[in-house]
């Protein structure tokens, strides 16, 4: 190597490197985490809000309570669903999933029913009180689910010491 190209290489050695994510490594980060923040809108107003959720199958399960989201949902159900991961200012991994959002209904058709039960045993490995008397957050009754019909991710790689 060349005394130019050993000193472009330690240049490069003390910078962060950034990536796409595999669609793997974007279902690792879903996984792995409990809380993330959901994007929703309408006409020209965008909310974001912290979510508690669980993933499984290209579906974010969470839960919610009654109120101004949810009106806003029911009229635009398209969301995007953010996750991160930051151990450090170059040390981080995102992924942003989009999709739709889906109220469940537990006095719905059979097939409702059994996706309200689905959910809630979810929700209950992450919270086993969800939906009982000894519920921290009684007040988020609604369950939902919001369907990854596209996800991307970013990763944020420290430089080698």
């Amino acid at each position: 190597m060349t005394p130019r190209a050993e000193s472009e290489a330690g240049r490069e050695a003390t910078k962060p490197t950034f990536r796409s994510l595999t669609r793997d490594e974007i279902d690792a980060v879903l996984r792995r985490n409990r809380v993330g923040r959901i994007a929703y809108s309408l006409h020209d107003r965008v909310d974001v809000e912290p979510i508690h959720y669980v993933y499984e199958s290209d579906w974010v399960y969470g839960r919610t309570s009654a109120g101004e989201k949810l009106s806003t949902l029911a009229h635009n159900h398209w969301v995007a669903f953010e996750v991160d991961e930051v151990a450090g200012t170059f040390d981080w991994r995102s992924v942003v999933a989009h999709g739709s959002f889906h109220v469940l209904d537990r006095d719905g058709s059979t097939r409702d029913r059994e996706a309200w039960e689905h959910a809630l045993a979810l929700l209950r490995t992450l919270v086993p009180e969800t939906l009982t008397d000894a519920d921290p957050a009684q007040f988020r009754t609604a369950l939902f689910r919001i369907h990854v019909d596209e996800a991307t991710g970013r990763t944020a790689i420290p430089p080698r010491t």
